[in-house]
């Protein structure tokens, strides 16, 4: 039998399509790789197409890896001869051979992320540029974004008139550029971008090209950018034997510079494009593809398609909703413990890498081996590391190695010689690293830079003082290192995705430490810092490939397993408040490819779950399950609702009452799509206002004509203790006041059902 009698009807059509631009619009688990190599086996054995002649790109090194092992066991001879390479290999071999038209010497450099930075710090220099102003990484993504677009620093500058900012950031750009040449160096960007140059102004080097590479297929074509899209294009421009590979619903990469409109208009942009759609999905049971059917198709910039499989039906989707994170956090790892799969085929998915630390805290109460991947450890992470440290030295000030952590960090002008200098005057008078600097002004030949060291003394003890006298708790006190240390601003300043990332990650650390102080006696820095320890202590967890997967949702595409569960299913983090707040309607439809990448993931069993309260920096959010859970048709889904009732206001409340806000439909009944800029949404969003709760028609309350405490008074509250009115409001139906409690943190609530008591 041929080989090409094994691929499904689709899958054959896009195989022996060979000439003239195709789109492959290939589902996901639908066989895109073995549609590519296939291909290429076509191309060689049956259309006697030189090997040479075919290039396939792709986005990575491993997936180029794969590729090539796969077309050399299908090729039977000279598939060593095919290009197949990433966008940025392959552009490196064309330049290290024709750079010199443009100026550069063959053998030029390559620099990476830090010698960029360090490049912009001359640059930075040069100008007179003030770091307090400007970021480097922040200067470095706006350049990178421009690149993306192929946006020379003359296009730059004249998109930047009239606005100061751009305007210093484009004479940058314009000096990067300039001291890279200088250098006779390229960054990342630039590998693309130049090659793009070169053939937009020499034809005879893109001739050369046209005629090596007359069949030319590339892979993930959804997550391509404007420059990359560009150098196909001129490749291509002769033969038009394009494949393009790609499925629209699975771009995720837009904060990367991936513009989906590639995919989206390929048609346009090759006329008389032929399309292939490869929907049978040879992955997952019909139940996970029914339930990814009806949450993208929600979406309305996409290519209509529909994934099908023969597989089984299988298992229902299975829903969750739990009252407080921490215990879905424990129920899903228990469930992982008790599924009587392996661990390997277990996956844990999110939408935010801080979303990571109660899952590895529930692997380690109950010692489940597990993998973080897109990430370290979250007591490893550097800013995690860095907040750890500022504790430590103000618990402990002999701990020598936390002290030398943050010395300068963020940087206040303390260099290396000056600490080493203090280095030397400790251990030849035995003190500890702390106390040495205390003395800054006892070290021979240090100059001012003794007082900057007292200046970080002064605020260490002034944080000690703080917490000592009960001014705060653990979480004003991460708070106020953050503020005060200028850690914060200087995370913010950097204005990139990374750095938000950072911030999220210690919001989570204020968030253990708000946990750890309500689930505390007596709660105390050191007693804290003692749990850190012990919860951060991976080296105890056994060496085995047998581990739990746990990941965000970016890093899974591509991945697979039998049983997955995606968590925190809740509107403001996943669709997150970022995208649904922009006004940009693409946002959240992004947001949507992502949940499709996630339910995809799943072969066998896949589960979502949610929490009504989440703690969010350090305060307890109530949130409503995510529009994406709503988009799944309730047959669809298994889900297990108990009977939950609290007490407010002396009345008995049952929380899955269908007339509270967080349980109303998210649509009306029976309408399974919205129509175009409709927000269907806003009614049920509009019930939330912070931390508390905003009750339906199923119960009313009494306003009290006054309150008997006001701003600035002492009151105390029957779970939470003692605290200090900050803010009272009047919301009309009810007073709504903020309390800083002298324990538990700031909290808003109502007045008439805080029952708080003046003392």
């Amino acid at each position: 039998m041929s080989i090409y009698e094994s691929l499904n009807p689709m899958q054959r059509e896009a195989v022996l399509c060979t000439e003239g631009p195709l789109l492959v619009l290939a589902g996901a688990g639908s066989g895109k790789t073995r549609v590519l190599t296939h291909r290429v086996a076509y191309l060689i054995e049956e259309k006697k197409v030189a090997p040479w002649n075919i290039m396939a790109i792709t986005f990575t090194n491993k997936a180029a890896g794969e590729m090539r092992d796969r077309v050399d066991r299908l090729v039977t001879q000279g598939a060593e001869a095919v290009w197949v390479s990433t966008f940025h290999s392959s552009c490196v071999r064309i330049l290290r051979r024709h750079i010199s038209y443009l100026g550069f010497d063959t053998d030029f450099t390559i620099y990476d992320t830090d010698d960029q930075k360090t490049l912009m710090k001359q640059v930075f220099k040069t100008l007179k540029v003030d770091p307090k102003q400007y970021k480097e990484r922040a200067v470095l993504g706006h350049i990178s974004s421009a690149k993306d677009r192929l946006i020379t620093p003359d296009q730059f500058e004249k998109e930047a008139a009239g606005d100061y900012r751009l305007e210093q950031e484009a004479k940058m750009y314009r000096e990067y550029q300039s001291q890279l040449r200088k250098n006779n160096a390229l960054d990342f960007d630039d590998l693309i971008v130049k090659t793009v140059e070169l053939f937009e102004h020499f034809p005879e080097v893109l001739n050369y090209y046209q005629e090596r590479f007359r069949y030319i297929m590339v892979d993930e074509y959804q997550d391509t950018n404007y420059a990359q899209f560009r150098l196909v294009s001129l490749l291509a421009g002769k033969y038009k034997n394009l494949c393009v590979v790609g499925d629209d619903d699975q771009s995720i990469y837009k904060f990367r510079g991936a513009d989906i409109r590639n995919i989206l208009e390929f048609e346009d942009a090759f006329p008389g494009a032929r399309v292939v759609k490869l929907e049978q999905n040879y992955r997952s049971t019909s139940h996970i593809l029914d339930a990814a059917n009806d949450v993208i198709r929600n979406n309305l910039g996409r290519k209509e398609k529909k994934l099908w499989t023969e597989n089984p039906e299988g298992e229902k989707i299975r829903f969750r909703m739990y009252d407080q994170a921490y215990e879905e956090a424990d129920a899903v790892v228990k469930e992982i413990r008790d599924c009587g799969s392996s661990y390997r085929d277990c996956a844990v998915l999110y939408r935010t890498n801080a979303q990571s630390r109660l899952f590895e805290e529930k692997c380690l109460l109950y010692n489940i081996p597990y993998r973080l991947v897109g990430g370290v450890n979250f007591y490893q992470r550097k800013e995690i590391k860095d907040i750890l440290a500022y504790l430590k030295t103000i618990a402990n000030g002999r701990d020598d190695l936390a002290v030398m952590r943050i010395i300068n960090v963020p940087k206040r002008g303390i260099g290396a010689a000056s600490v080493s200098k203090v280095e030397i005057f400790a251990s030849a008078n035995d003190y500890s690293m702390y106390d040495a600097l205390a003395r800054a002004k006892a070290v021979p030949t240090i100059g001012k830079t003794a007082d900057k060291i007292l200046k970080f003394i002064e605020l260490i003890e002034d944080f000690r003082e703080k917490l000592k006298n009960g001014e705060y708790g653990l979480k004003g006190l991460i708070e106020d290192v953050l503020e005060r240390s200028g850690y914060r601003a200087e995370l913010e300043a950097d204005g990139e995705v990374e750095a938000q990332t950072r911030l999220e990650n210690i919001e989570e650390l204020v968030n253990k430490a708000v946990s750890y102080e309500n689930g505390s006696d007596e709660p105390s820095l050191g007693e804290f810092l003692e749990e850190v320890a012990l919860v951060a202590d991976v080296d105890r967890m056994e060496d085995s490939d047998d581990r739990v997967t746990l990941m965000t949702l970016h890093s899974a595409k591509g991945l697979e397993f039998d049983n997955v569960w995606l968590c925190g299913m809740e509107e403001g983090l996943f669709p997150s408040m970022m995208s649904i707040s922009s006004g940009n309607p693409d946002d959240v439809e992004e947001e949507r490819r992502l949940c499709y990448v996630g339910i995809t993931r799943a072969r066998k069993r896949l589960s979502l779950t949610a929490a009504k309260q989440r703690m969010i920096k350090g305060e307890t959010r109530w949130s409503r399950v995510s529009r994406f859970i709503d988009e799944i048709p309730e047959e669809q889904l298994d889900t297990v609702k108990k009977e939950r009732k609290i007490v407010l206001a002396g009345r008995e409340i049952n929380l899955d009452d269908p007339d509270l806000p967080w349980n109303r439909p998210s649509r009306p009944a029976g309408v399974s799509s919205f129509g175009k800029g409709e927000n269907v949404y806003a009614s049920r969003t509009a019930a939330f206002s912070g931390a508390a709760p905003g009750f339906g028609k199923a119960f009313t309350v009494a306003k009290a004509e006054k309150l008997d405490y006001g701003e600035g008074d002492r009151v105390r509250h029957i779970k939470f203790g003692d605290g200090t009115v900050k803010e009272i409001k009047d919301g009309g139906k009810d007073y709504e006041v903020t309390v800083e409690f002298d324990t538990a943190g700031q909290k808003r609530m109502f007045a008439s059902f805080a029952k708080l008591k003046k003392i």
